[in-house]
Order: structure tokens, then C-alpha cells, then sequence
């Protein structure tokens, strides 16, 4: 049966630099994807870019709702973001999107499969 997940209700990850809120995935239900939104704050001046991560076994879409960023794909592309724009990380890429704008980066982060955590692989 559908159901309404809203913002507020949906679980805040503990993610390093970032807002997340896993709003659709296997605890709430989902039975084959994940959708989570993700706000990266204005970083302070000096701060180190965040570390690359990669997914095991299945693909990542990220899509920016707002603000600028830079998103580091495999070693050493960097991929200038905006609003409107949507990213296809292949499954297995090391990515890092990091925020380069006045104002915080907001994404739709989308994966095929019900729980992340098992594939991720932080890589710094």
C-alpha cells in the first residue's frame, strides 16, 4: 500500500559535513531502492574536501536541487554541479561531491537496493 514519508519523520544518518535523511529505504518498507536527501552546509574557510566513497556492487543518481558543488569521480574528474542537474555514478567509481557555492548544496541521492550500508566503502 502507498504511504507519505514526510521530511521530518525520516531517519537522520550520521554522515560526516552532511545533512542525510533516509527517506525511503528497507526499514520504512522499501523492498528495492533507497532515496535519501542530502544538505552539505557552506564549508568553513580551509576545510578539507571530503573523502571519496564507492558502492559496492550498485549504481548512485544524484540529483542537485540547489546550490553549487564539484563532485570528484574516479581519480581525479571533477564534475562542476548545479540546479537541475543529475549525476549517474557507475557502481564501483570512488565519488565525493563537495559544496563550492555561498549557500548549502541540497541532493536527491537515489540507489537500487534497499540498504546502502552493507556496499559502501569509505575510502578515506
Amino acid at each position: 500500500m502507498a504511504k507519505v514519508v514526510r521530511l521530518q519523520d525520516a531517519p537522520q544518518i550520521g554522515l560526516a559535513g552532511r545533512d542525510a535523511r533516509e527517506i525511503v529505504w528497507g526499514g520504512n518498507g522499501s523492498a528495492q531502492m533507497t532515496f535519501r536527501r542530502v544538505v552539505i552546509p557552506v564549508p568553513e574557510p580551509g576545510a578539507a574536501p571530503r573523502t571519496q566513497h564507492l558502492h559496492r556492487g550498485f549504481e548512485e543518481c544524484i540529483h542537485i536541487l540547489s546550490g553549487t558543488g564539484v563532485m570528484r569521480a574516479g581519480r581525479g574528474t571533477l564534475l562542476p554541479v548545479g540546479p537541475g542537474d543529475t549525476v549517474l555514478v557507475p557502481a564501483d567509481e570512488p565519488h565525493a561531491t563537495s559544496n563550492t557555492g555561498s549557500e548549502p548544496l541540497v541532493m536527491l541521492c537515489f540507489f537500487p537496493v534497499p540498504d546502502i550500508r552493507p556496499g559502501t566503502i569509505e575510502l578515506g
